[in-house]
């Protein structure tokens, strides 16, 4: 039995890569810099997910009060990653064989990211995903980020695609949001850094690893066939 070919969006980090050893590296050269103290990694995995504001926003008001010119220490955040966006950051395990394999299946796959474009296509492209895709759209592309539905209805737009043959592949609560937001189906990935257990984020179903995709797509499959009616 084999699902149709769909649309599959994947969620950037914490779905497709670990990238949290990198963002935190950057966020605690920007806070040393200033005399404070160095956040823990787990203190800079509970921040990740919103876009870059707010992750250097949550790391100073974990540290102290704001400084005056946030948008200042955004910009140097920005440099400070951007020097060493892949020093540490790796693909979870599974991704290259996975994503060969969906490709094979003539899925059409793309990133919707609330990271940087440019950041996120650097990633995927060191890391030698990037061909993968046929759209990457990061939280800067579009007027909106997840999980306004309209991040996700633009990566379709790209894609030529309508929401009924999508599904939206992520780890965090923004990622199902912006799936129901959209009318896509949603599966989670249990192994990211959520803030909730990937069964409470109210996904169409949940896998522990990447490499469970393919059979989580057939299980949607049979999800939305009509009892009686025979596999195509």
């Amino acid at each position: 039995m084999r699902s149709r070919p769909l649309s599959l969006v994947f969620d950037l980090d914490r779905t497709l890569i670990d990238s949290a050893p990198d963002l935190h590296a950057a966020v605690n050269q920007l806070l040393v810099s200033e005399g404070r103290r160095n956040l823990e990694l787990r203190e800079v995995v509970g921040m990740i997910g919103d876009g870059v504001p707010t992750l250097v926003r949550r790391a100073y008001e974990a540290t102290g009060a704001l400084p005056d010119d946030m948008e200042g220490r955004v910009r140097q955040y920005h440099a400070l990653y951007g020097a060493a966006m892949t020093q540490r950051t790796v693909p979870y395990p599974g991704v290259a064989r996975t994503l060969a394999a969906l490709a094979e299946a003539e899925h059409r796959l793309a990133v919707c990211t609330n990271k940087p474009q440019a950041a996120a296509v650097t990633i995927l492209e060191a890391l030698g995903l990037a061909g993968f895709f046929a759209a990457i759209v990061g939280g800067d592309t579009l007027p909106v980020r997840k999980p306004d539905a309209g991040h996700l209805l633009g990566t379709l737009r790209l894609l030529r695609a309508e929401p009924d043959a999508a599904v939206m592949i992520g780890d965090s609560r923004n990622d199902v949001a912006v799936a129901r937001n959209a009318g896509v189906r949603a599966i989670a990935v249990s192994y990211g850094y959520s803030d909730l257990a990937a069964t409470d984020l109210g996904a169409d179903l949940v896998v522990d690893t990447f490499a469970a995709i393919p059979d989580a797509l057939e299980g949607l499959a049979r999800m939305e066939r009509p009892a009686g009616r025979p596999a195509s």
